[in-house]
């Protein structure tokens, strides 16, 4: 709804009503105002019906929340609500009912509700509902990937953050792991029941995490659990329940190595599968085939920057070298030469630590985002049961948990052999490795997420689109250099592109091995040749692409449309356009599908007029 004030008067109209309005004779504007100036009780009749209809849809939301936690007790106690702590839901067929009829009868509660007839903000929050509900729906109906993805089982995560929390006593916390524990041997024969012809790249990846968290229960809860005043005999009967959740965990690991799996799921989603998680998943305005096509574009205008740059820094830093004819080798030429100035295995994880500060610095200089003080951000060694996807990556607390801490996982270089390690330093280098830190930390994940757990809207926060919220990330990373940051130099912005188009290419590697049936020879050709990555780093990501779906397509799609949208408001606003409140604002609505954001700025802006 939009509100507009006449003479005193409150007028709701709707959007397009008002759109239509405005384009309306001066006459119709002159009557418009009597009516509003001699029909104070029609308004507040109008402006009363609406009140109640948001009012019982905000009741509706809070009493869905709460049923939607019984059914997932592990997502809530994530997000920061540990009334379910100690539930771990087997992932049974009775399970699987239970989510589908949650999800069917809150789609035909959501009916009750008329989009015109709630204000902006519940517009959206009855949207990313809607959207969640059918996500559950089409999981479970379509993408069944509870039969082919074995790594979707892996309890050691919400294990490990009972031990980690600050949010109680140490002593209920581990009441509710001990309490938990209980169901995880049920929980992993209830996975081996499920599992049908899963793909060989899931089930390594389950293998390996699996047994990475094995060390939650045999080392980390023994050590916790010293630090008790629990009882001898409540202790021993602990130690006993977690040693039968390490051997359960085991046993499914070698349940998988052993599991005569003759014909295997291809990793691949295939077109219509791929289009519909995308249209899921994404929420954007864009199609898969749509963000694509842009992004095959967006990499030749890539190249084209590049290539101005490498021939402005060759004398600098190849003199007496002859440039090749061919761009993308001398790119890759002067990449490869600039990459060799980076930090040491072992200070990896502090040169990280040490460049927070200075970030946080730059932005109050500049004055281009609030960044609260008060929240904690921990730089720590990415835990064991995480490894295999990404290298570097945000734990936030959730909304319910908003003064715990946010971490900073940092991928381990520890057992790596010198040429592997030097690849990748290679491609963090000293450039890209404050670009990370920028789209990881602040302004990037860090900092979008703590705006998040304060938005208004709980629906907002729970259900993040992924799109905005990597969107979001890249955004920052071209923001801040467009702000100075690097001071300019050709070398930052030659990195800053490179590290773009990986972005760029993510989307294109995904839609092409997922839709297109990309080898990864082609793959490789890609991101090696084209996008200038390490190999590490392209091996790494070939792998990445074979056990998620639609998820790198998160990073471009969301940053094409935070970018597109921020210069339509500059262009629109002129010098009234004022970069940090665009910030702020845009991150008020909480993690939001950008398109949505961008109608509820928009509506607010019209409505102020």
């Amino acid at each position: 709804m939009v509100s507009k004030e006449f003479n005193g008067a409150h007028c709701f109209l709707p959007l397009r009503s008002y759109n239509q309005y405005m384009k309306n004779s001066f006459l119709h504007f002159f009557i418009l105002i009597v009516i509003c100036s001699c029909s104070d009780n029609s308004s507040s009749v109008s402006e009363n019906t609406r009140t109640n209809r948001d009012s019982g849809f905000e009741s509706y939301k809070e009493n869905f929340v709460e049923e939607l936690w019984k059914i997932y007790p592990g997502w809530a106690s994530s997000q920061g609500y540990h009334k379910y702590d100690s539930v771990l839901v087997i992932p049974d067929e009775a399970s699987r009912q239970k989510e589908l009829s949650f999800a069917k009868a809150n789609l035909d509660s959501l009916k009750v509700y008329d989009l015109n007839s709630l204000s902006d903000n519940n517009k959206t929050d009855h949207r990313m509902i809607e959207n969640q509900l059918n996500s559950i729906i089409w999981s479970i109906n379509e993408l069944r990937s509870f039969e082919w993805n074995p790594s979707e089982y892996n309890v050691s995560g919400a294990f490990a953050e009972l031990l980690n929390g600050n949010y109680d006593s140490l002593d209920v916390r581990l009441r509710s792991f001990y309490l938990k524990m209980a169901n995880v041997p049920a929980y992993y024969e209830a996975a081996k029941k499920n599992i049908k012809n899963p793909t060989v790249e899931h089930t390594q990846l389950a293998m390996e995490q699996n047994l990475g968290g094995v060390s939650v229960f045999e080392k980390d809860f023994h050590d916790v659990l010293n630090k008790t005043r629990f009882g001898e005999h409540e202790k021993q009967a602990m130690e006993a329940t977690a040693k039968a959740s390490a051997d359960a965990i085991r046993d499914f690991a070698k349940w998988l190595k052993e599991l005569d799996n003759k014909t295997p799921r291809s990793f691949r989603l295939g077109k219509d599968l791929y289009a519909k998680k995308f249209e899921i998943d994404i929420q954007s305005g864009y199609t898969a085939e749509q963000i694509y096509q842009k992004a095959l574009k967006h990499k030749a205008y890539l190249h084209r920057k590049m290539y101005g740059l490498t021939e402005k820094l060759w004398h600098k830093y190849l003199s007496g070298t002859h440039i090749p004819e061919d761009s993308l080798q001398a790119i890759r030429l002067m990449i490869d030469k600039i990459s060799e100035k980076h930090v040491e295995a072992d200070s990896f994880q502090s040169a990280i630590s040490k460049q927070i500060p200075m970030l946080v610095e730059f932005i109050k200089q500049k004055d281009l985002i609030y960044i609260d003080p008060s929240k904690p951000l921990v730089v720590r060694k990415e835990p064991d049961y995480m490894a295999g996807v990404a290298g570097a990556s945000i734990s936030a607390p959730g909304p319910y948990d908003k003064n715990g801490n946010t971490y900073y996982n940092v991928g381990s270089l520890s057992g790596w052999d010198k040429a592997k390690a030097e690849s990748y330093l290679r491609e963090y280098n000293h450039y890209i490795l404050q670009i990370l830190n920028i789209h990881e930390a602040i302004p990037g994940h860090y900092t979008q997420l703590v705006y998040s757990n304060q938005s208004p809207s709980l629906i907002k926060s729970l259900f993040g689109n992924n799109a905005m919220i990597e969107g979001w990330a890249v955004y920052t990373e071209r923001m801040m250099l467009e702000n100075g940051y690097g001071n300019n130099e050709d070398e930052m912005w030659l990195m800053y592109y490179k590290w773009n188009m990986r972005s760029t290419c993510n989307t294109i590697l995904d839609y092409s091995v997922h839709t297109k049936d990309m080898t990864k020879g082609e793959a490789m050709h890609l991101l090696v040749d084209e996008a200038f990555q390490q190999k590490t780093e392209a091996e790494n990501k070939w792998r990445r692409v074979s056990v998620t779906q639609v998820q790198l397509c998160c990073y471009y799609t969301g940053y094409t449309e935070i970018y597109d949208f921020r210069e339509e408001l500059k262009k629109q606003m002129g010098d009234n356009f004022n970069l940090k409140k665009f910030h702020e604002k845009f991150l008020s609505y909480g993690s939001a599908p950008v398109k949505y954001i961008r109608e509820l700025m928009l509506a607010e802006m019209n409505s102020t007029k």
